[in-house]
This record gives structure tokens, sequence and C-alpha cells, in this order.
């Protein structure tokens, strides 16, 4: 893959400026930088969705597959089954009709090149897919990635989680030359990406993904590009993540430096020609070396570099405005089941303490948002209760950014008369949106700015039970660092859906309620996992919460 001399602007907004790489085959590529710097768009121009100002992105002959951030599973392909779905990645039978077809013209007319041509390129195509391994391959994915007990449910009857890991599998099924992953490890479990991992690791094909998991990252990539958002270039460093942060700060530090030096030069430069003006007429070889020394200057200006852009983080103020009383939520036999669908849990009883943290895990599918949905009144449960104590405020961030409304500002979205706007501005901040961006509106923000002008809503309610679904998808981790160290200093209760350890850490998680998997049974050892009323309710701790991903474990 080869890209000459990119250039892309957005009016008078500049996305490239005469950028230009080079990425062999094979190769497992990340692709960071800020959000805004342009890595979705480079996407959209390999796909053929976006035109360059001027450039070009020269591709093999390869088949390419494309994870997008944002999962949407066709309306034509709500009846299907999931491993319709799947097995779609490798449409055999169509090309094998196909195939049948130019046979059939090639009876008729037996010298065509042009027949004979299509034919070859066909039977090429349909060897690619391996069909002697097809439903092999196809089984082995749907397991690694814990979706074989769904292979019979339709598409319109799986969770969200669900459903990006169904979309995630179509797209590794497709054994495709050329990868495009966008945040490919959101709403994953810890196992399953796990598994995921090693597979791209071993991916013959040429990967790129763009991604903020830096373990992720870390394990499957060697080398980074990394697109800058200040002078809107492009650089390929090899290695993998870690690597690139230090010969990064390598690059910006000789930068600076040379920045400072011509800095130096051109004020020496400055205060010459401002003698040479100031001399009298007759000082004509002064005057005349004043000229000489305004050409070097005009010069020096035009190659002045620009130093990269950094902002101060200011501390979020999220600290309720009331208390709760000691038990700001219990929940009371609880049992829910979608219709048609098995149940999710059964007499599932919790209370929450005033300033607990509170986190649930289980893999994807075993209801974890549901569970949030039936606290937050979003969904009623079969029976039992939710209770709030009394003086208990929600706040209530959800995959699925409900709060948002997309034809209003970001600035709107987020005022409080709580905050000035300089105050909003410093918390935006924290959240990337700097300057005049806190008057974009909501509808033109990629996916993962939405989420985090949604989480920062949530958290200006300053609420004293706080509800968080995943929140740190599409969040860089110096801003997860910030997001967990405020949330840490948060004196109300949190309950939590993550699959971010980091962060668990980082907010100081005190129990957890793990929900296994619906009871299965494997005829060949005997064994079951836990039916869903046994959700279990532990002290937090990482040894427990990797016992439990890792090894699968039972835990009763």
């Amino acid at each position: 893959m080869k890209a000459s001399h990119l250039h892309l602007a957005y009016g008078t907004k500049v996305v490239y400026d005469d950028c230009s790489f080079n990425l062999e085959s094979g190769d497992k590529v990340g692709i960071v930088g800020v959000n805004g710097a342009g890595k979705t768009t480079l996407f959209r121009i390999i796909l053929g969705q976006q035109q360059l100002d001027d450039g070009e992105i020269t591709l093999p002959s390869l088949r390419l597959g494309y994870l997008p951030q944002e999962i949407t599973i066709p309306l034509e392909h709500h009846s299907i089954t999931v491993w319709e779905y799947v097995a779609a990645g490798r449409p055999v039978d169509n090309l094998q009709d196909q195939l049948n077809q130019e046979y059939e013209k090639l009876a008729k007319y037996p010298n065509s090149q042009a027949i004979l041509d299509r034919i070859t390129n066909l039977q090429d195509l349909i060897d690619s897919y391996d069909i002697a391994n097809f439903d092999y391959e196809l089984l082995k994915i749907l397991d690694k990635m814990h979706l074989s007990s769904l292979v019979d449910h339709k598409m319109s009857e799986l969770s969200g989680g669900q459903k990006s890991k169904v979309a995630f599998a179509r797209v590794l099924f497709e054994n495709a030359g050329l990868l495009l992953l966008d945040e490919p490890t959101n709403h994953l479990d810890v196992e399953t990406k796990q598994f995921v991992t090693n597979y791209l690791r071993n991916y013959k094909g040429t990967v790129l993904v763009i991604s903020h998991d830096i373990d992720f990252l870390n394990q499957i990539t060697n080398k980074i590009l990394f697109v800058n958002k200040t002078t809107h270039k492009m650089k390929v460093y090899n290695g993998n993540y870690s690597e690139f942060r230090r010969q990064y700060a390598a690059d910006l530090a000789a930068e600076d430096a040379r920045i400072t030096e011509q800095e130096r030069e051109i004020k020496r430069l400055s205060e010459f020609v401002a003698r040479a003006r100031a001399t009298k007429r007759s000082n004509t070889a002064l005057i005349g070396m004043g000229h000489q020394r305004e050409k070097v200057l005009a010069k020096k200006l035009e190659e002045l570099g620009t130093r990269e852009q950094t902002y101060a983080r200011v501390a979020i103020n999220i600290t309720p405005t009331k208390q709760s009383n000691k038990t700001p939520l219990e929940v009371q036999n609880l049992s829910f089941h979608y219709p048609d669908s098995p149940t999710l849990y059964e007499n599932l009883s919790f209370s929450l303490t005033r300033g607990e943290k509170f986190l649930i895990v289980g893999e994807n599918g075993v209801g974890k948002s549901t569970l949030l949905k039936l606290i937050v009144g979003e969904l009623t449960p079969n029976t039992g209760n939710v209770i709030f104590g009394n003086n208990t405020t929600v706040a209530y961030y959800a995959q699925e950014l409900e709060i948002l409304d997309e034809r209003r500002t970001i600035l709107e979205n987020t005022t409080s008369y709580d905050f000035t706007e300089t105050e909003l501005r410093g918390v935006l901040s924290n959240f990337l949106f700097y300057g005049d961006d806190i008057y974009k509106k909501i509808a033109v923000l990629s996916p993962g700015e939405k989420a985090r002008v949604a989480l920062c809503k949530t958290l200006l309610k300053r609420a004293n039970l706080v509800i968080l679904d995943e929140p740190t998808n599409h969040f860089d981790p110096e801003t997860q660092k910030i997001i967990g160290e405020n949330l840490r200093d948060y004196d109300g209760t949190i309950i939590m859906v993550s699959h971010n350890p980091e962060f668990v850490e980082q907010v100081g998680i005190t129990r957890m309620l793990i929900i296994p998997s619906r009871a299965t049974t494997d005829d060949a050892n005997k064994s079951s996992k836990p039916e869903p009323h046994l959700a279990l309710i532990k002290n937090y701790s990482r040894d427990l919460l990797e016992y439990y991903y890792y090894l699968n474990s039972d835990l009763v």
C-alpha cells in the first residue's frame, strides 16, 4: 500500500497536507492520533467513500474487510440467523452460480477470451475462500468468539455487544487480504479480545487498525501510522505503540529544539533589520546589509515550524449537589427475559451503600446493559423491584448515547446552571474539545466525539448515583486516566459495566457482580456453567477479575 502526496481540506480546515507513506504486505499497522486528526477519514478514502483533493492511494488487488466503529445491521439481515450472516462473508454459493453462468456462455462462445478470463478470476476467488475448510473455519471463529450458542438466533434478537461480535466474526471469516478495523476492541469481553488479538497477530494479510487500546496495539502491531492533527502530516514508526511513544517523544524534543533555535535566529535577524532601518541614510553599507537580512528573515519565518498543541487539563467538579441516604439503591428478587428468549437472571438481589463503586462483569450477551436499563427504568422486570433510596439522583451513561441532542452544539448539550461558560470550556478540554470545537453540532461529530460529549454531560449532572455502560470506549489513554482519577475521588455511588481492567483499577472498584453465561451442558464432559440466578457478588480484586475472565471459572 502506497500513499503519495495526499491533500484534503474541508473549506479552510486542512486534514492532510502533502502526506506520503509506504506499507508492506503483511504489516500490522496501528493508526493513532487525537480525535479529529483524520484517522477514520483515511479508511473512508481507502474504501472509496471519500475523495481526495490531491494525491492518491495505491492498493494491491486484495479483498477488503471493514469493521466500522458503529455497527449497523441492515434491515434485510434482521431475519437471518447468526450462522447465515457470518457465512455470507464468503459468498461461495453466489460465486459458484456466477461461475456456472460463465461456463454456459463459454459453451456458446468457446473462443471468447473475455469469458475465459472471467472464469479464471471467479475460480481463483472461490479457491481463495478455502471451500474445503469452510464449515471448520466458521465454527472455529464462532466458538472462539463465544457465539456458538447463538448460531440459530436471528440477528434481530441479539444485544448490541453480541451484534458487534457477530459483525467482527464475519469480517474475520471473510479472509480478506486487507483488514480495516476501527476501534475493534470496543464492546469485546476480555476473553474474546484475547482470541482476536492472537488471531490478528497470526493473520497472513495486512491489518490497519484504529484503536485507543494500548495493550491491544502493543500485542499486534509492527508499525504505527501517526496522523498529526497539528501539522496535518503522517509518519510511519517501526515497532508497536510503546516504541512509537518513545520515538515520538524524541521527535518532539528534537523538533522543539529546532524551533527554539529558529526563534533565536529570527530574533537576531529582526533586531538587526530594525537597527538598519533606523540608521542614517548615509550608512549605505548597514542599510544594504539590512535589506539582505530582511530576505533571510522572510525565509526563516516561512520555514518556522509549528509546535505541537498542548492543553492544560483541569479537575472536573462532579461532587454531588446533594447526598443520598446510606442505601441509594436496592434490587429485590429481580427476574427478566426478553420475549421468546431465555431468562437472563432470576431472583437477583443486591443493595449498594453510599459511596460504593460497583462493577458488573460477564461475557457479551449475559445481560449487563440490560440490567442497567432495568435499574434506570428503561425496561420493566418480569418480577422483582428496583428501589431508590431517599434523595437519590441518577445520571446514566448508555452506549447508545441517547442523551445527546444532535441538532444542538457541544456547548448547548453540556450547558449547566452550575457552570459558567469558562468553567465548561475547562471541563470540555478534558474531553479533547478546545476553542471553537464547542460550537460544533453533535450531528457532525464522529462516534468517538459523541461518546466523549455524552460522558461529559453525564458527569456534569453531579448526581449522587452514576451509572456507566462501557464509559472508556473511544477514549485515548490520557483521557481515560483523567476520568478514572476524577471518578476515584467522586464521593457518590457508581455502578459500572466495563471490560477495561486498567480503568477499573483507576476508579477504585470495591465490589463486583459476576453474571455467568446461561447454563450449557457439554455431553462430553458432563460439565455446566452456573444458572443465571447464581450470579455472584464478590469483593473486588484484580486477581479475581482476571481469574474469571481468563479461566472462565465457575467461582461458585
